[in-house]
C-alpha cells in the first residue's frame, strides 16, 4: 500500500491540520515508510505459530504476575456526576460534535 499526496491532504483534512508542503511531502515519505514496514511483516510466513503473551516468553519460561481481578473501591457514580451539568439514567449527556 502506498500514499499519495491527495492521500495525505484528506487525511490532513479530516484531521483538522494545516500542513506546509514540506510537511506534507515528509509525512508522505513517513507514513509509505511505516506502510513498507507493515507489509514486510505481513510477508512473513506465520503458520503453526502461537502468538505470545509476552515478548520474553520466546526464550524464556515467564509467569505473568498478575493480579486478582477484584472491585477495591466503593461506587461513586452519584458522586461524580453531582458536577455535570445534564445527567440522564446514569450516563453524562453531551452535544452532538459528529456532523
Amino acid at each position: 500500500m502506498s500514499l499519495t499526496s491527495s492521500d495525505i491532504a484528506r487525511i490532513a483534512t479530516l484531521a483538522r491540520l494545516e500542513l506546509s508542503p514540506t510537511e506534507s511531502s515528509r509525512l508522505l515519505t513517513q507514513m509509505n515508510d511505516f506502510f513498507g514496514i507493515v507489509e514486510a511483516m505481513r510477508a512473513v510466513d506465520t503458520t503453526g505459530l502461537d502468538p505470545l503473551a509476552h515478548p520474553v516468553a520466546a526464550f524464556q519460561d515467564i509467569a505473568l504476575r498478575l493480579r486478582e481481578d477484584r472491585v477495591s473501591e466503593p461506587n461513586q457514580r452519584e458522586a461524580n456526576q453531582r458536577s455535570a451539568p445534564v445527567v440522564e439514567h446514569g450516563l453524562f449527556l453531551v452535544p452532538k460534535v459528529i456532523e
